[in-house]
C-alpha cells in the first residue's frame, strides 16, 4: 500500500508590485494557497510550503528551502501574474519535476457584479485575483528552454477534477517513492527459452530506483529444513482462513505448502523485499524441485499482503504487480488464456500466484496433478478478480528503454475454466479482437498485472515522474 512518508513542496508565485496598488490582494491570493496546501496534505503527504513568493529574494529562500527539504514533487500555484524569473530558479534548486496550478478562484468571473464595480482600480484587483491563467504560457516557454519537466493543472477551487488531479499526483509520487524504496528478489532462474520475459535487470534499478537482490534457492531449503510443527500448523490454519481449501486436497500437499509457505515468509523478512520473481527446475526428483512445486499457496498470500510475487521469474510483471499494488489496486498476476469472439470478451489467468485481496468471491485452493508446463504437481490457486472496472499493467523491455503498458475495462461475469487456476472475463471498448491486437503491437510479454479500478490517469503521472513513456491502448 501507499506509504505515506513523502515531501511535497508547493509555492504560490505574484509580483510584489501589485500589493501596495491594489488593497487586500496579497491576503486573499496567501488564503488561496492555503486551500492548495490543505488539498495537498489530505492523504498525509508532509507539505513544505515556501508561502508566496513574489520577488528575487524569496525566490532564492524558497529555492535554498526545497533543496534542503530533499522534496520529491513541486507544486507551482499560479496565484496572479507574476515574473517568471519568479519560478525558474526554484524549479532549478528544487531538480524535481514541477506541477504548474493554473486554478482560478471560481469557474468564471461574475461579469455583471465585476462590471457594476465603480472604481476602475478596484477592478484590476479583482481581474488579478482571477489573473492565474496570464503567466502558464511564460513559465511553460521557459521551462521548455530550460528543459525542466513539468505538467499542468488547469481548473478553478473547489472543482473535483482538479482536487482529483492534484491527489493523482500526490499519490503518484508515493508510488515512486515505493518503488525506489522497494527491494525485490529473485530467486532461482528465467524460463528457458521464454526470451520474452527477459530483461535488463540494471535498468530496472535505473528507471525505478529499485534494489535487485538475488536469492539461492540454497537459503529457502535451509528455511524450510528449520520450519517447526508449530509453524506449520499456524499457517495451515491462515491457509483455512483465507482459502477454501477443496476437500480434494491431500493432507501431504497441504503440509508441503505450508511449510514452503513459512520459509518464504522468513526469506523475506531476512531480505526485507517488498516484491519477488522466481523460477526454478533442476533435475526431477531433487531437493528444491520439493519446494518450487509447493509455493503458490505461500506466495498467493504474500501477494496479497502486499508482497506481490510474480512466478516464471518475471521480473517486468513483479515491477506492474508492485506499481498497481502500491496504488491499492491489487495487482494479480495474468496471461492471455482465451478469446471468446461470440461473447466479445478476452479471460486471463495463471495458475498463480494471485492477489486475493482482489477476488470475485471466495479463493479456492485445489490440487494440480500437472503444472503445464513446469516440473511436478501441488497446490493452486482458483479464483476471479472482482467483477467492475479493471486496468491491466506491462512493464515493457523495448528496443532502448522500458515504458509502461496500460489498458482500461471491466472484469465481467460469465463462465471460466475450473482447471485450478485463477481466470477471469474482460471487456474492453476496443472489443476483443483490436484489443489483442493493439496490446501485441507494443511488444509485452505474455503476462500482465491486473488490478482494480480505472487507474490509467494514476499511472500516466507515475511515469511522467519515473521519466517512462506510457502507451495506453484503451
Amino acid at each position: 500500500m501507499i506509504k505515506p512518508d513523502i515531501k511535497i513542496g508547493v509555492f504560490g508565485i505574484g509580483l510584489n508590485t501589485y500589493w501596495p496598488q491594489f488593497d487586500g490582494l496579497e491576503d486573499r491570493l496567501k488564503g488561496f494557497l492555503s486551500q492548495i496546501e490543505e488539498i495537498l496534505g489530505i492523504d498525509g503527504a508532509e507539505v513544505i510550503s515556501a508561502g508566496l513568493v513574489d520577488s528575487p529574494e524569496k525566490t532564492r529562500e524558497a529555492a535554498a528551502m526545497f533543496r534542503e527539504s530533499s522534496i520529491e514533487l513541486l507544486f507551482c500555484y499560479i496565484t496572479t501574474y507574476a515574473l517568471s524569473s519568479t519560478v525558474l530558479p526554484v524549479a532549478q534548486e528544487a531538480g524535481v519535476p514541477v506541477i504548474l496550478l493554473n486554478i482560478q478562484p471560481v469557474s468564471a468571473i461574475d461579469y455583471k457584479s465585476f462590471n457594476k464595480m465603480e472604481d476602475r482600480g478596484a477592478m484590476t484587483g479583482e481581474w488579478l485575483a482571477h489573473c492565474q491563467a496570464c503567466s502558464v504560457p511564460e513559465i511553460a516557454g521557459i521551462f521548455n528552454r530550460s528543459s525542466i519537466p513539468y505538467k499542468i493543472v488547469s481548473g478553478y477551487l473547489g472543482q473535483d477534477k482538479t482536487n482529483k488531479s492534484i491527489q493523482e499526483w500526490v499519490e503518484a509520487a508515493k508510488v515512486f517513492r515505493n518503488m525506489k524504496n522497494n527491494r525485490l528478489g529473485i530467486l532461482g532462474h528465467y524460463y528457458g527459452g521464454m526470451l520474452d520475459v527477459y530483461t535488463d535487470l540494471a535498468q530496472q534499478s535505473a528507471v525505478f530506483g529499485t534494489h535487485i537482490e538475488i536469492i539461492e534457492m540454497c537459503e529457502l531449503a535451509k528455511y524450510r529444513q528449520d520450519t517447526t510443527d508449530l509453524q506449520v500448523d499456524q499457517k495451515i490454519q491462515e491457509f483455512e482462513d483465507t482459502f477454501l481449501v477443496s476437500d480434494e486436497c491431500d493432507i501431504h500437499e497441504i503440509v508441503r505448502a505450508a511449510k514452503t509457505s513459512v520459509a518464504l515468509d522468513r526469506l523475506v523478512k531476512e531480505h526485507n523485499l517488498g516484491a519477488m520473481a522466481y523460477y526454478y527446475e533442476g533435475e526431477p526428483g531433487n531437493e528444491y524441485e520439493e519446494i518450487v512445486t509447493s509455493v503458490i499457496a505461500g506466495n498467493t498470500l504474500l501477494t496479497g499482503k502486499n508482497i506481490p510475487v510474480a512466478g516464471e521469474c518475471e521480473v517486468k510483471n513483479a515491477q506492474a504487480m508492485k506499481i498497481l499494488d502500491s496504488f491499492g489496486a491489487g495487482g494479480s498476476f495474468s496471461e492471455f488464456y482465451s478469446m471468446d469472439f461470440d461473447d466479445d470478451i478476452v479471460m486471463l489467468g495463471h495458475d498463480g500466484p494471485a492477489h486475493f485481496a482482489i477476488a470475485e468471491g471466495e479463493v479456492g485452493l485445489v490440487p494440480l496433478p500437472v503444472y503445464h508446463g513446469k516440473p511436478g504437481k501441488g497446490l493452486s490457486i482458483q479464483m476471479t478478480v472482482k467483477y467492475g472496472p479493471v486496468t491491466l499493467l506491462s512493464v515493457v523491455q523495448g528496443i532502448n528503454e522500458l515504458f509502461l503498458l496500460i489498458a482500461e475495462g471491466e472484469c465481467v461475469p460469465g463462465p471460466v475454466l475450473d482447471i485450478g487456476n485463477t481466470n477471469s472475463r474482460y471487456r474492453f471498448s476496443l472489443g476483443a479482437e483490436e484489443f489483442m491486437n493493439q496490446w501485441s503491437y507494443a511488444g509485452p510479454a505474455h503476462h500482465c498485472a491486473i488490478g482494480t479500478g480505472h487507474i490509467g490517469s494514476k499511472i500516466e503521472k507515475l511515469g511522467v515522474l519515473a521519466g517512462l513513456k506510457v502507451k495506453k491502448i484503451c
